[in-house]
């Protein structure tokens, strides 16, 4: 998926470095803040003037803490993003569990310390259980939006864990559905908006937000270069959204498409 996602960013005309996750492990635990500022020097050195970043999900997130700590970043993706640093998570199977929270480890680290995170409101074994159940609730093939809700409601959000985002420079593209069953990414995106609102700035940004998409908020192009044949099926597969509402979605991601090229175009 990465390596399509930096294929579509080449074919718009950019250059593209994609970062990996763990060979063995596609989670999220003290992810160094640091990696990309190895990465924004090593494109500076190929004679790259201009630094900009994307992610989907988890990666979303990412891409935002990224661009407000490294001012070099002028041009932010985030789909389906949270507006907070999650707490770390593992997918190494660990007692038959697809998933589990890390032993109270952030997602992200800076300087060799994690940074104050949302703590989920689950622990191992019952946090991959309540996200089956919640999955199999709602007909998809995975939902974890109950389990935030509950995580909120139990430890409101603090300021020392939202991201920064009036510190990101340039622009910032914000895209999301509120029909998202991993977390309530509409709520999260208008909760930055409000934030860069309230507070001084030195970016542009623009939000992207529709009642259907699923999680899956990608370019209609990204998604058929990542499956050639049958790239809508994968969304009907994972999400009842995107089986009870087909056409939208596909709308939906044609939209994206436009928008976040002529985005890439302007910058």
């Amino acid at each position: 998926m990465a390596k399509r996602g930096a294929g579509w960013m080449i074919r718009n005309g950019c250059h593209a470095l994609t970062m990996s996750a763990g060979k063995k492990d596609y989670g999220h635990h003290n992810y160094p803040l640091e990696r990309f500022g190895k990465a924004i020097e090593f494109l500076k050195g190929k004679g790259i003037e201009k630094i900009g970043i994307a992610g989907a999900s988890t990666t979303g997130m990412l891409a935002l803490i990224a661009a407000s700590y490294y001012p070099e970043i002028t041009l932010t993706i985030a789909m389906s993003p949270s507006d907070f640093v999650m707490e770390g998570f593992y997918r190494d199977g660990k007692d038959g569990m697809e998933e589990r929270p890390g032993d109270h480890e952030s997602t992200v680290s800076w300087q060799g310390k994690p940074l104050p995170y949302l703590p989920f409101a689950y622990r191992h074994p019952e946090y991959w259980l309540k996200i089956q159940e919640a999955s199999k609730a709602g007909g998809d093939k995975i939902a974890s939006r109950p389990m935030f809700d509950e995580s909120e409601r139990l430890h409101p959000v603090q300021e020392e864990e939202k991201i920064k985002v009036e510190r990101i420079r340039g622009q910032i593209l914000f895209v999301g559905a509120e029909d998202d069953v991993l977390w309530d990414t509409c709520k999260y995106i208008r909760r930055m908006e409000e934030r860069l609102n309230s507070l001084p700035h030195e970016c542009v940004w623009e939000s992207l937000l529709y009642e259907h998409g699923t999680h899956f908020v990608f370019p209609e192009s990204l998604l058929k270069s990542m499956l050639p044949v049958g790239s809508g099926l994968l969304v009907k597969y994972m999400f009842r959204a995107g089986r009870e509402y087909p056409k939208e979605c596909r709308e939906t991601r044609k939209d994206i498409d436009r928008g976040l090229q002529k985005a890439l175009r302007e910058w």
